[in-house]
């Protein structure tokens, strides 16, 4: 998973959570501006995850202003390296020095730092288009301000904050049967989920 394209990666992580948690995602955005709390939910389907079958190449080549460039897509191991990167700048080129493999120019070798931002933009689009779901961007408008903005889904984070909170809500249910009733903690959580609510609601 970790040596997979991030939106490849993504794709089978949201098959995952349908299989685990659902089809719908849903959470809280907060406007910016003002501040107000926006609730949002979007399924796989609407993220077109289900289409995301075949593997991303494993090299790409782009010309630009005279450059050529091959480069491969980020990968987990990719936004882990820059994740403690102290600013964006410095993330995005060491992110380029890892992804992109060659650069030349009238035939003549150079580094990914000579590129002009131009060229970046370019490289910016091209890895969108090969791998769409690398940067999900959700697009609200905020009913009390009227503020329009976009926030990416991290779909990783998203998934793994949902699975805490639900091992900590299990945990809480395992805590109040075991000491309302005595039961082992291996009898309760061979119940299912509608049985040990039916008993939790019995001694609230």
């Amino acid at each position: 998973m970790a040596a997979l394209a991030i939106g490849r990666r993504d794709a089978r992580l949201l098959a995952v959570r349908e299989l685990t948690l659902g089809p719908s995602l849903t959470g809280v955005a907060e406007c910016p501006n003002c501040r107000e709390r926006l609730e949002f939910g979007v399924t796989a389907s609407d993220l077109d995850a289900d289409e995301l079958t075949e593997p991303v190449p494993a090299e790409r080549t782009l010309e630009v202003d005279g450059f050529r460039l091959r480069f491969r897509m980020p990968t987990s191991l990719d936004l882990a390296a820059v994740a403690r990167c102290e600013d964006v700048k410095t993330a995005r080129d060491r992110l380029l020095q890892r992804c992109v493999l060659e650069v030349s120019r009238g035939g003549d070798e150079t580094t990914a730092d000579t590129l002009p931002e131009s060229a970046i933009e370019a490289l910016d689009v091209a890895l969108e288009e090969s791998d769409p779901l690398g940067n999900i961007q959700l697009v609200f408008d905020c009913p009390q301000c009227h503020h329009h903005w976009s926030a990416t889904l991290d779909v990783a984070v998203f998934f793994w904050t949902e699975i805490s909170g639900w091992a900590m809500r299990l945990m809480s249910e395992v805590h109040g049967l075991a000491r309302a009733y005595g039961w082992s903690e291996a009898d309760i959580l061979v119940m299912s989920p509608a049985r040990r609510q039916y008993y939790l609601e019995m001694v609230s």
